[in-house]
């Protein structure tokens, strides 16, 4: 897909395409005249709005089908009305408990912060899709059994956490999938540190080394509340 960005390297490139031809123009290029008439190819050239172009296959480009890939049938709870907010600074922990229960905290984050603390129901056959977030998450399996994919895995292996169990996402641009392969409901409950005011989910496209998922037709039954 083309961007803005590309757009406008494509702009830096036509100015300097310009200038290159008025240096061309002033010492190489000779008219050539023909019956009383003027021709040069870089004058005739000039005449080709390039810009507009340029737009119009940007504005092509985007129109394009988006490759992402949207949940199928899972219901996401807040658990909160609102995220909590943290101000830089707050979410910088430290516990060094190592001689009493051998375990140390350290947690540094440079920035607000908003966390989300979610809770997301599966059918079976259920999937979120493939994602990620900008921030990390802290996610445990309250009920049934959940198969994690990750796309940074070159053989994409599942996981699968049961009740009871939990595991973590890093987020940062690591897209992953959850989906329900067992067969009865589950249920997840999620922590989610996102940098203020950002989209808490990103949408991604199929991974090429991964298995691709159709969602069914009709989508699965929502779980008994």
């Amino acid at each position: 897909m083309i961007t803005l960005i590309d757009l406008f390297r494509l702009y830096q490139w036509k100015a300097n395409y310009e200038t290159e031809k008025k240096e061309i123009t002033s010492t190489t290029i000779q008219p050539q005249k023909r019956k009383g008439t003027t021709m040069n190819s870089l004058t005739q050239f000039k005449k080709i709005p390039i810009l507009p172009l340029l737009i119009a296959l940007v504005l092509a480009a985007t129109a394009a089908p988006a490759l992402a890939t949207p949940s199928c049938g899972v219901t996401t709870t807040f658990l909160t009305p609102t995220p909590g907010h943290f101000p830089s600074g707050l979410l910088d922990l430290m516990c060094n408990e190592f001689n009493l229960y051998g375990w140390n905290l350290k947690l540094k984050v440079k920035g607000d912060s908003d966390v989300y603390i979610t809770q997301s129901t599966f059918p079976v056959g259920a999937d979120t899709g493939w994602h990620t977030h900008p921030g990390p998450s802290l996610i445990t399996v309250t009920a049934g059994q959940l198969t994690v994919y990750e796309a940074d895995d070159p053989t994409c292996t599942s996981h699968v956490y049961s009740a009871g169990e939990s595991f973590t996402d890093i987020g940062c641009g690591a897209v992953h999938l959850v989906r329900n392969e067992g067969t009865v409901c589950a249920v997840d409950v999620a922590v989610q540190i996102i940098p203020a005011g950002q989209l808490r989910r990103l949408e991604a496209d199929q991974p090429a080394n991964c298995p691709t998922f159709t969602c069914p037709s009709p989508t699965p039954t929502p779980c008994p509340q």
